[in-house]
């Protein structure tokens, strides 16, 4: 059934800007920027009384359904759900919800329609949808006791993902933690004493830039380690890898990447994102790296190359590398700077294991991303079977 026919659906809108008394009021007031798929408990912004007078705002109760209706990237065709009393501007469409529906399955519904949803927008030089093309959505009616029954189903699979979702925060806290006390000296692991010695980063790396081919070169030929390979460290294996560039065997051997070089990423948007260390740990026949990173080389048997890339996270290190590095229209670092960078190092024992409780944690995190991103594809599967009829859940009908 259309949408219009089972719910009641309005626009808000947006006090005068210029008119102080209007905002910082006691009325929560919701924008695009606040709807993603999920519950919205506050708002970010509140207007007051006369601002809701003054405008085409309007109050909507708790369990009103918000769709937005317009806005930047992705938010076009997002559903949430109020949980308390709040106005809208202009740009979310209000759903209240008759007898015949109910606003959690609705809110299950729309997501799984999101694609859908934003093809059906008004061309032009910005695609929006409106009120009355929001009255238009289809909406697969089942029985209310049963769209109570898809949407707890779907509810305890949300939760059992929150519940994954937070885990992974709480580890990678833990890693964080742990990392910084360990790799800083702070924390020793038991059976190691001896002392750290400081050196700066070139008495043990020789450092290379990139190589620079042009674009008719990519998408075929040898394995080439790239910017977002650097990024998504601190490992790089073959698997990682899937950017190729055509190259001469010159090339190749002038431009080699091979198992225990570290790379580091050399420009980007942001100096943040500049010199973030990743450690190649797999040999690769005829890998090269791009232009976009350094290549570092161990000379030296002082490091064990997979420190090297953890220690390049920590703060002490982090704010060396950032210090020195310039921006013009991007962040950019290089080899001198990098080489200047001065770091602690203890024994290559003591690196080595190290690395491998840092590793061991990885690894855990990693297996519960697995976890979670199985949970998800569960949910997906789910919302398809039980949003389209194709599976009924068992319940009682209510009595006429």
């Amino acid at each position: 059934m259309p949408l219009g026919e089972l719910a009641r659906v309005y626009s808000g809108g947006t006090p005068s800007r210029g008119v102080p008394t209007y905002w910082g009021g006691g009325i929560p007031w919701v924008t695009t920027a606040e709807i993603d798929a999920g519950f919205i408990a506050s708002a970010r912004e509140t207007i007051t009384e006369a601002g809701l007078k003054a405008s085409a705002a309007r109050i909507a109760p708790p369990g009103t359904l918000l769709l937005a209706m317009y806005g930047q990237g992705k938010t076009r065709g997002k559903a949430a759900l109020l949980r308390i009393p709040a106005a809208m501007n202009q740009a979310c469409a209000a759903i209240e919800v008759g007898s015949r529906l109910d606003g959690r399955y609705l809110l299950y519904y729309l997501a799984s329609r999101y694609d859908e949803i934003r093809s059906m927008s008004n061309a032009g030089s910005q695609e929006n949808l409106s009120g009355e093309l929001v009255r238009r959505i289809p909406i697969a009616v089942p029985p209310i006791c049963e769209q109570r029954a898809i949407a707890a189903l779907l509810s305890d699979a949300d939760d059992l993902i929150a519940q994954q979702e937070r885990t992974i925060t709480k580890k990678q806290a833990i890693k964080q933690g742990v990392m910084q006390q360990l790799l800083a000296g702070r924390a020793r692991l038991p059976g190691f004493t001896e002392p750290w010695v400081e050196s700066r980063v070139g008495n043990f790396l020789e450092f290379k830039n990139g190589l620079n081919k042009a674009s008719q070169f990519f998408g075929s030929g040898t394995p080439i380690v790239n910017f977002m390979d650097v990024m998504n460290g601190p490992f790089i294996a073959a698997a990682d890898m899937e950017g190729r560039v055509t190259l001469t065997r010159d090339e190749i051997r002038r431009f080699s990447a091979k198992r225990g070089d570290l790379f580091f990423t050399r420009t980007s948007e942001t100096v943040d994102e500049v010199g973030t260390a990743a450690v190649l740990i797999e040999d690769i026949p005829d890998a090269t790296f791009s232009g976009f990173i350094l290549r570092g080389r161990p000379h030296s048997a002082v490091c064990e190359s997979r420190f090297i890339a953890y220690l390049f996270q920590i703060d002490s290190v982090r704010s060396q590398v950032t210090s020195a590095a310039s921006y013009t229209t991007r962040a950019l670092t290089n080899g001198r700077s990098l080489g200047r960078v001065v770091v602690r190092l203890p024994s290559l024992g003591e690196q080595c294991a190290i690395s491998s409780v840092l590793e061991d944690s990885e690894a855990e995190i990693s297996a519960l991303r697995e976890r979670l991103k199985k949970a998800l594809s569960i949910k997906q599967g789910m919302m398809q079977q039980l949003l389209t009829g194709r599976i009924r859940l068992p319940v009682k009908q209510s009595a006429a």
